[in-house]
């Protein structure tokens, strides 16, 4: 005889997401380390200290920006953050870890990007941050992507001519 099962929250939950990105894995990489480029993607400032060891946080200092600690740093290969609790967060016993991993695939030219996270709380004040923490890495991956394999080319400058042309002998 089995007895119903009571459901309880007090684990971690995770997410994984993969995309596969048109351009060899050095370009990817770079992606996810350079301030300027992590702008493009995200829309939002960044500030890297890309090493074992250093930090790594997106978002305005001021507002509710994610900061984590670069626990792994393999270039080309492998990125490990673990955060650090910030000032909206719900208070939590775990620590919320993001995994990114690079992969070669199909010779130099095409790169598949892990990204696994775990350690979120699975508790009910920590649902609508998992949610937006899932989704949001859901979209920038697809943004690396297209930023990536389509970059924005420079725009040519624009050459307008004057409404009314000055007359000759009243150019003054």
């Amino acid at each position: 005889m089995s007895l119903p099962r009571k459901s309880t929250r007090n684990g971690t939950r995770g997410y994984a997401h993969l995309v596969e990105v048109e351009v060899p894995a050095a370009r990817v990489w770079r992606a996810l380390i350079e301030p300027r480029l992590i702008r493009v993607w995200s829309g939002q400032d960044s500030e890297i200290d890309p090493r074992k060891g250093g930090m790594y946080r997106i978002g305005k200092l001021d507002a509710s920006a994610r900061e984590a600690h670069i626990d792994i740093f393999e270039p080309n290969r492998r990125l490990r953050l673990i955060y650090l609790n910030g000032r909206d967060s719900p208070p939590s016993d775990s620590a919320a870890v993001d995994d990114f991993i690079l992969d070669v695939r199909h010779g130099e030219g095409k790169t598949s990007l892990r990204l696994l996270g775990s350690g979120i709380p699975d508790a009910p004040e920590w649902d609508q941050s998992y949610v937006k923490i899932r989704m949001g890495w859901e979209r920038f991956l697809a943004r690396i992507k297209v930023t990536l394999e389509s970059p924005p080319k420079p725009k040519k400058p624009v050459h307008i001519l004057p409404k009314d042309p000055p007359l000759p002998g009243l150019d003054y």
